[in-house]
């Protein structure tokens, strides 16, 4: 790690043109993702794009949707419904390697007997 916290794999390092050749799409694919929101690459005080190992696996998740034939919109909600899903995970295991054991009978709830009663 350097002075920031910033992960390694986080790290924008590779410029458009490197991005491209690693990642097997055109700068011009590169920048329309970025306009859509797909990917943001972090930038340099003058401005220039810098690429991540991060960008590059979102990259190629990206090129597999649209071998799926998913539209740019698509790939946008699908991309943010896997991101939200990765933090609900992180969430659960967080609560769940906590010492406090889930509540399993919740206020108010009422025990059912074999029968079918409540008690």
């Amino acid at each position: 790690m350097t002075r920031d916290a910033t992960p390694r794999s986080a790290r924008g390092v590779y410029g458009i043109s490197v991005t491209s050749e690693l990642s097997g799409l055109d700068p011009q694919s590169l920048r329309l993702y970025e306009r859509r929101g797909l990917l943001t690459p972090t930038r340099t005080d003058g401005g220039t794009r810098r690429y991540s190992e991060d960008d590059l696996t979102r990259l190629a998740r990206i090129t597999d949707l649209i071998a799926q034939g998913v539209n740019l919109a698509g790939i946008a909600h699908i991309l943010e419904l896997e991101h939200r899903n990765t933090q609900l995970e992180s969430d659960n295991a967080r609560l769940m390697s906590g010492h406090t054991p889930p509540n399993r009978a919740a206020a108010g709830r009422t025990n059912t007997n074999t029968n079918g009663e409540q008690s």
